[in-house]
């Protein structure tokens, strides 16, 4: 996902905001598509096309939550390009949504990127970005136990 990046303290929702889901970042995008974050594989598609975990070889979950309270949209301007156990290779698109139409219906279009399985986590190193590229552009170095 390409974008401005945020801390999770800045999202106008307590569960991510407070890291309850797990530790991250955010990014609010500048375009309108999720791509793979690293190769690996779909762990998990949510059916409303909102959010998805990826997985990487090394057994770190990535949760992708495309904006804040979209799962209320049901589905409506998400496409999903990707189904659960697929293999992925670092920029491949995974979701494409419409930025406008979740504008329009008043939610956020800030981007959780958490890590959910936090056990399995030795260190992670945030980068400092302050914009990324999909893609091409890291936004946080982990290492696992």
């Amino acid at each position: 996902m390409s974008g401005k990046v945020l801390n999770l303290s800045d999202l106008p929702d307590e569960v991510f905001a407070q890291k309850m889901v797990g530790d991250g970042m955010a990014i609010e995008p500048s375009e309108g598509i999720v791509v793979a974050p690293f190769d690996g594989r779909v762990k998990q598609v949510f059916s409303t096309g909102h959010a998805l975990v990826v997985e990487s070889k090394e057994g770190l979950a990535v949760l992708i939550h495309i904006g804040i309270d979209t799962v209320n949209l049901k589905g409506e301007g998400f496409i999903i390009l990707v189904t659960e156990g697929q293999d992925v290779k670092t920029g491949e698109p995974l979701i494409e949504f419409d930025m406008k139409l979740i504008a329009k219906n008043n939610y956020s279009l800030k981007s959780p990127i958490v890590l959910p399985e936090g056990d399995g986590i030795k260190e992670i190193e945030f980068t400092g970005e302050k914009e990324v590229m999909k893609g091409r552009d890291v936004l946080m170095n982990v290492k696992m136990k």
